[in-house]
């Protein structure tokens, strides 16, 4: 009897192990569709841009003798229009802005499509707000014309000035167009090479992954028709009928894959201050001491006078005073962090500013006490 509760005991104990261990080997991966984790070659959006005019402003478009070009701009456009502008003529004009133009041009577009635009003031106009975009053409890298734009520019801002005060709220010298732009032509899109073959690109390099979406998308097919080049392109062997390319790509993109989330990684902008930390960040344990030190100089310039009939002129004497102050800062004893939670328990112990701990987490990792990859932006 008692041998037969040992080995339950052990078998139990066995389970919970082979547990433990599963989990902490999955404890960085999570299921993902492959839609969300990487993309097919050539099936992306396309930038264009485009220079136009804004009309109908209120008195808040750009002022042309500081900005030429908008002058320059209405008479190439009425002369377009069968409007002569005598030459030398000065046209004071604020009820127009020179705009630059952007939009996207999805993969798949269609002529006749419509599409968002983004209206951008190019001179010093103080608002585009009210606003109407005349037909712009908007061009491709390669210079030819995709979309035309036109239609009245919606500002979110808002703002008033009178009598030298003013007051504004948002950004007035941009604003957007919903379905502003007309698709001219399209951009077309092979599926596949001339072998039937599909490059799919992951969005992170990471050889483990490419193995893992090759094996899920072959279990699902139960065949080989993926296969990995590298660690971040993934190669497909599609069908020949375009109907069942179209299914085989669905079916593709639905495939959930049980991806590495990749290494853990500290974010440190030096711009703004920010830290930002992965979840999978951990600390190994270490000593921190951490004071500033700061050197102060005070100038107090004093003016020397000579004596009478001395012969000397008045002169300023430099005279500065320096003093150089360091915080005491004790040594701190920061423990194995095991998860983010302990890691950011820790840190805050250490009672620094984000710009301090910029400079503690750097002295971390070179110590080997900080177990992540750390990013400067």
């Amino acid at each position: 009897m008692l041998m037969t509760l040992l080995c339950r005991c052990r078998t139990r104990l066995s389970r919970w192990l082979l547990l433990v261990v599963t989990l902490a080997a999955t404890a960085g991966v999570q299921a993902q569709p492959i839609q969300d984790l990487a993309n097919f070659a050539g099936v992306r959006d396309n930038p264009l841009v485009g220079y136009g005019l804004v009309v109908g402003l209120d008195g808040t478009g750009d002022q042309t003798t500081q900005a030429p070009f908008t002058g320059q701009s209405i008479v190439n456009l009425l002369s377009q229009l069968g409007v002569t502008i005598p030459a030398g003529t000065n046209m004071q004009l604020r009820n127009v802005a020179a705009v630059m133009v952007t939009a996207q041009l999805p993969p798949f577009s269609r002529q006749g499509q419509e599409i968002d635009v983004t209206v951008s003031s190019v001179g010093n106009a103080n608002s585009l707000r009210g606003g109407t975009l005349l037909m712009t053409p908007l061009k491709g890298a390669d210079g030819r014309v995709y979309a035309l734009a036109q239609g009245n520019v919606y500002v979110g801002g808002v703002g008033a000035q009178a009598g030298g005060s003013s007051v504004a709220i948002n950004h007035q010298a941009a604003g957007r167009i919903p379905g502003g732009g007309l698709v001219e032509q399209e951009v077309p899109v092979r599926l596949g090479g001339v072998d039937g073959s599909l490059d799919m690109f992951l969005k992170r390099s990471d050889f483990e992954n490419a193995r893992r979406v090759v094996a899920a998308i072959n279990q699902e097919f139960g065949a080989p028709v993926a296969s990995a080049l590298d660690g971040r392109t993934v190669r497909l062997q599609l069908p020949a009928d375009p109907n069942a390319r179209v299914n085989f790509l669905a079916r593709v993109q639905g495939v959930d894959v049980t991806a590495d989330r990749g290494p853990a990684k500290v974010i440190v902008n030096s711009r703004t201050g920010s830290v930002v930390l992965s979840d999978t960040v951990t600390l190994n344990r270490a000593a921190v001491a951490h004071g500033n030190l700061s050197v102060v100089i005070d100038s107090n310039p004093q003016v020397s006078q000579p004596n009478a009939l001395s012969g000397g002129t008045t002169a300023v004497v430099p005279n500065a005073n320096i003093n150089v102050q360091q915080e005491g800062g004790a040594l701190h004893m920061v423990e194995t962090s095991a998860d983010l939670m302990d890691v950011v328990n820790a840190l805050n112990a250490l009672g620094a500013s984000p710009q301090d701990l910029m400079s503690i987490l750097q002295a971390l990792k070179a110590a080997g006490s900080l177990n992540a990859e750390l990013e400067i932006i």
